[in-house]
């Protein structure tokens, strides 16, 4: 018996029936697809299933993207979802954007939903925010401090909080710098207005110019977003740091002074003892010196060159001048303005 026709019918029978399961499989996709004019060929639909993407959640994407004026391939959607793209945010960006008369290419919204994956981020808000401006405060509310403080050329703290209008750069989402920068570079804008200024009184009477100064620096360059306005919510008058700096300045100066003259003090009694013991001692050298007095008499005694009667003159010479010593101390002798008649 000639079993090749058997196998051949028995193949036939599995491939008919292989082809009966994908036509029941993928036939109510297929005509949902054929339908909306978004048509799809079976081959493409077998290929979705063997890349395991699934096949009708991606149909329907793509139907509501053609149904919008925007046609997308089947191969363009499966390689942005097996990219990690979010092909739903996708195309309902690509819709917006279309409906805002926005320019975005289907590569660019790509590469922005892939940049804004896992940061709380997406493609959708980027294009919402080009349509409606964002609104950032500046100093940011998550900061906890309410104002940025400036010091003007007078001295005077000014504290100020502005309020900066934005719009998505779609052409610079990608790689560009995000809101903290643009917090950033408007705080120090206005700090370096402010202290440009050479009154306070010129920057309460003039709170705009702060805006116009600060957007004319082009402080959206190399960023996500494009400044559309800066505007002053709020300005008030603080301390005045320059008369605290400068009665702080007085007192160091004063620390100084006391210190210098401490210093000066110190030296005058060190110099002062000094002087003292030097005194005591000159005194005792000439108490030295009288001590060899009697030594040289004695020497002269035995030498013979001073006697007896040599001797008691000169110690009836000394008593003599002791005695007028003692007299001129008890009476001392009248100045030019004593009464002698008294």
């Amino acid at each position: 018996m000639n079993i090749i026709p058997i196998v051949a019918i028995g193949l036939g029978v599995v491939v008919a029936l292989v082809v009966f399961i994908l036509l029941i499989n993928f036939f109510s996709i297929w005509l949902r697809a054929l339908t909306s004019g978004a048509r799809v060929s079976y081959t493409e639909l077998i290929a979705l299933r063997l890349r395991s993407v699934p096949v009708g959640m991606l149909v329907n994407v793509r139907i509501t993207a053609v149904k919008s004026g925007i046609p997308l391939s089947i191969d363009d959607l499966s390689t942005h979802f097996l990219a990690g793209g979010n092909i739903e945010m996708l195309v309902l960006a690509l819709i917006a954007a279309r409906k805002a008369n926005i320019r975005l290419e289907f590569d660019r919204a790509c590469a922005i939903d892939l940049a804004t994956k896992g940061t709380g981020k997406n493609v959708i808000e980027a294009v919402k925010t080009s349509v409606n401006p964002l609104i950032i405060d500046c100093p940011s509310r998550t900061v906890g401090k309410g104002t940025i403080d400036a010091v003007a050329k007078d001295g005077i703290v000014i504290k100020a909080r502005a309020r900066v209008t934005v719009r998505t750069n779609l052409d610079r989402f990608v790689g560009g710098a995000t809101e903290e920068t643009i917090v950033a570079r408007v705080g120090e804008g206005i700090v370096s207005t402010i202290g440009s200024s050479n009154s306070y009184k010129d920057v309460l009477e003039n709170p705009d110019r702060i805006s116009k100064t600060v957007l004319d620096k082009s402080l959206d360059s190399n960023t996500a977003f494009e400044i559309l306005s800066i505007d002053i919510a709020d300005v008030d008058v603080g301390e005045n740091v320059g008369a605290k700096l400068q009665a702080e300045q007085a007192d160091a100066n004063k620390l100084i002074a006391q210190a210098q003259a401490e210093v000066r003090r110190a030296a005058a009694v060190a110099t002062e003892q000094e002087m003292v013991a030097r005194v005591e001692e000159m005194r005792a050298r000439v108490v030295e010196a009288e001590a060899q007095v009697p030594l040289a008499i004695s020497e002269a005694f035995r030498s013979g060159n001073l006697g007896v009667m040599d001797y008691y003159q000169l110690k009836n010479i000394q008593a003599d001048t002791t005695m007028r010593d003692a007299i001129g101390k008890d009476n001392p002798r009248p100045g030019p303005d004593t009464n002698l008649d008294q």
